[in-house]
C-alpha cells in the first residue's frame, strides 16, 4: 500500500512552503518517524516524519513551492524490507552505547576531531600544518581527500578551487524566509514615519559587575552573564514608563501593552529571525539569559516554531556582534520601535574636567514618529542611559537612596 505523505499545516496564516532539502534518497528504505525532508515556511523551518516504515518515492523535488496538504512523498509499505536494515524496536531507558558504528583502526596522525579527512589527507594536513579551513573538501558528505590538501598547497592565501581573475555568476532563488524578511523591511520604511534618536552609554559599570561576577552567576545559575539581560531590564523598566514606546498602531487604534514581549534579532543560517522573550518585565537576569540561550540556539539550528517568532512589542538588535559601531536599525513592523546596541569601543570622554578612556557604545532607537514623539524617544534612550550606567537601578528601576528617603 503506497502511504500518502502530505504537506501538513503550520499556522492559520501559512498557505505555502518550499521543500528545501530531502534527508532520505528517493527509493531508500524508511522507518517509522524517521526525518524525510526538510520544508521552509516564510517563518520557520520545520520537518516531516515518516508515518510508517517502508519504501520512499519521492513527489515533489527539492526548491519546489508546495501548498498545504501538496503530496510530498509516498511510502510503500507493502515493499520488502532490505536484508541490511533490522527492524525497529521499541526504544528502551538504556543508555545508548558510545558509538554505534565500528571503530575503525586509528590513523597515525589525523587532523581536529570535527574534520572529516582520509587517511592520507589526515597526515598531510598534520605534516605541513595546513588549516582545514582553508581546504575545500571534494569528498562524499564533506570529507577531504588527499587531492584537496594538495590543492590548498599549491595555492596558499587563496580559496582554494577559486579561479583568479574570476567572472563567474551565480542565481539563486529566494528562500521564503528571505522574501519575507525583504518585503517586511520594504514595508517599514513605506507604511511608518521612521526616525531614529541616538546616544552612547558607558559600559564600564556593567563590564566591571560582569567580570566580578561571572563565574559565581555561571554556577549558580547555569548560564553566562552576558549584555543582552542588562538591556532587556532596562528596556523593560523604560517601557513602562514609556508606554507609547511600546504600542503599535491598529488602524485608526493606538494598542498600548500593559506587558513587555521583547523580541531578539538573531541572524540565523538562512537569514534574519526574530523570536521572542514572553513577559520580559517578570523575568529575573538568569531567566532572560537562559531563554536568550534558548532561542539563539533554536534559531542556528532552524528549530524555532511559527509561536515562538510571534508578537513582540519591542526589538532589541545587537550588530556589535559583528562589529557595527552605529547604525540605523529598521523597525520590526507592527511595533513602533527598535533598539540598536552597537560595538562597545574605548574613547576618550571629558568626566568632570578630565580626559578618560571609557569603554562607550552607541544606542540608536528607531521609532514610528505617528505614535512616538521626539521627546518620548529621547527621554526613553536617555532612561535606558541612566539604568546601564547605574545597574543598581535594574534591582527595582528607582535609586535605593531616593526610594528610601521616599524622594
Amino acid at each position: 500500500m503506497a502511504l500518502e505523505i502530505k504537506v501538513p499545516t503550520v499556522g492559520e496564516s501559512i498557505s505555502e512552503v518550499t521543500l528545501v532539502k530531502w534527508l532520505k534518497p528517493n527509493g531508500s528504505w524508511v522507518e517509522r518517524d524517521e526525518v524525510l525532508a526538510e520544508l521552509e515556511s516564510e517563518k520557520a523551518t520545520f520537518e516531516i516524519n515518516a508515518e510508517k516504515a517502508g519504501k520512499l518515492a519521492w513527489i515533489a523535488q527539492e526548491g519546489d513551492t508546495l501548498t498545504i496538504g501538496d503530496l510530498a512523498c509516498t511510502i510503500d509499505t507493502d515493499a520488502e524490507r532490505p536484508a541490511d536494515t533490522a527492524p525497529a524496536t521499541p526504544a528502551a531507558d538504556v543508555p545508548a552505547p558510545a558509538s554505534a558504528t565500528p571503530v575503525a583502526a586509528p590513523a597515525a596522525v589525523s587532523p581536529a576531531a570535527d574534520v572529516k579527512a582520509s587517511p592520507v589527507a589526515a597526515a598531510i594536513i598534520a605534516d605541513k600544518k595546513v588549516d582545514p579551513k582553508a581546504v575545500t573538501p571534494s569528498g562524499a558528505n564533506g570529507r577531504i581527500l588527499k587531492q584537496d590538501v594538495l590543492a590548498a598547497l599549491e595555492s596558499p592565501g587563496r580559496v582554494p578551487g577559486a579561479v583568479a581573475f574570476g567572472r563567474e555568476e551565480k542565481a539563486e532563488k529566494m528562500s521564503n524566509l528571505r522574501k519575507t524578511v525583504s518585503r517586511r523591511l520594504v514595508e517599514a520604511k513605506n507604511t511608518t514615519a521612521m526616525l531614529t534618536t541616538f546616544n552612547e552609554v558607558d559600559m564600564g559599570r556593567i563590564m566591571e559587575l560582569r567580570k566580578q561576577y561571572k563565574e559565581t552567576f555561571q554556577k549558580a545559575h547555569g548560564v553566562g552573564l552576558g549584555f543582552m539581560s542588562f538591556f532587556t531590564k532596562a528596556c523593560c523598566y523604560a517601557l513602562q514608563e514609556w508606554p507609547a514606546v511600546n504600542a503599535y498602531i491598529d488602524g485608526d487604534q493606538i494598542i498600548y501593552h500593559h506587558y513587555c514581549d521583547i523580541s531578539i534579532a538573531v541572524s540565523a543560517p538562512k537569514g534574519l529571525v526574530v523570536p521572542v522573550i514572553r513577559n520580559a518585565e517578570s523575568l529575573s537576569m538568569a531567566e532572560i539569559e537562559k531563554k536568550v540561550v534558548e532561542l539563539a540556539g533554536k534559531a542556528r539550528d532552524s528549530k524555532l516554531t511559527i509561536e515562538e517568532m510571534t508578537g513582540g512589542t519591542f526589538t532589541i538588535t545587537n550588530g556589535g556582534v559583528f562589529g557595527s559601531l552605529m547604525s540605523t536599525p529598521i523597525i520590526n513592523i507592527p511595533q513602533s520601535a527598535i533598539l540598536g546596541m552597537h560595538k562597545i569601543q574605548e574613547r576618550p570622554m571629558a568626566i568632570n574636567g578630565k580626559v578618560e578612556v571609557r569603554p562607550m557604545m552607541y544606542l540608536a532607537l528607531s521609532y514610528d514618529h505617528r505614535i512616538i514623539d521626539g521627546r518620548e524617544s529621547v527621554s526613553f534612550l536617555v532612561r535606558v542611559k541612566e539604568l546601564l550606567e547605574n545597574p543598581e537601578l535594574l534591582l527595582f528601576g528607582k535609586d535605593p537612596v531616593k526610594t528610601l528617603l521616599e524622594l
